[in-house]
């Protein structure tokens, strides 16, 4: 018989259990992103960034032909990260640059969390292949995008079937707090929320102003 027990499931994500890939959020590649509004998904994007790292997740920043096609990575990213090396690169599927491996084997986390550009090639590639080298793959559906609401549908229920893990960019922010008693980074959580939660935000704006409150206290 099952015992509940007040302790967090296995395989929720901590900061320092797993390693962020952020993949070719680059204008080039944006253009051409159907499945979400680029307004959005820069919103989406500047989350993701400000959450790891506000919790210090170890953060790898990639793009592909930056200087001879695609442009930089998003501001919303490279400005959270000022002194993080961007690695660029000429293959489509991350997974099989050196580099890459070569740093994420220098980190040793046993996760890989993926949200880039597009879904079916960009994450599609390194997730089937770190799922193939034994990672825990999870990807932050609302932080990628493709040419069509199809092709990044399609390439997400590929992943599903191999065993990726799905979540969202407030998920992921909230799933590193997870307690509101947290009060180290309670702070930095709710101003993240504030400024890129969307609705939630507001909310939490309102409840602030309106009758001085916070969560979880």
């Amino acid at each position: 018989m099952a015992i509940a027990k007040a302790a967090p499931g296995k395989t929720l994500l901590y900061p320092n259990d797993h390693i962020l890939v952020m993949i070719d959020h680059q204008s080039q590649m944006a253009f051409a992103t159907k499945s979400i509004d680029a307004v959005t998904l820069r919103n989406n994007a500047a989350l993701v960034a400000k959450a790891a790292k506000e919790f210090d997740v170890s953060t790898i920043l990639t793009t592909v032909a930056e200087k001879s096609f695609s442009g930089p990575i998003f501001e919303e990213i490279s400005s959270v990260f000022p002194g993080c090396s961007v690695i660029d690169r000429t293959t489509m599927n991350t997974w099989e640059d050196e580099r890459i491996a070569e740093r994420v084997n220098n980190l040793g986390k046993p996760k890989i969390v993926l949200a880039g550009l597009w879904t079916s090639v960009c994450i599609v590639g390194p997730a089937l292949s770190a799922l193939d080298q034994g990672f825990e793959v999870y990807f932050i559906a609302d932080a990628c995008g493709d040419v069509s609401v199809e092709a990044h549908e399609m390439a997400i229920q590929r992943m599903l079937q191999m065993g990726a893990r799905p979540m969202t960019s407030l998920q992921y922010l909230l799933e590193l707090q997870r307690d509101w008693a947290r009060t180290d980074t309670y702070d930095q959580t709710v101003q993240t929320a504030v400024a890129n939660g969307g609705a939630y935000g507001l909310g939490l704006i309102y409840a602030k102003t309106m009758f001085n409150a916070s969560e979880g206290h």
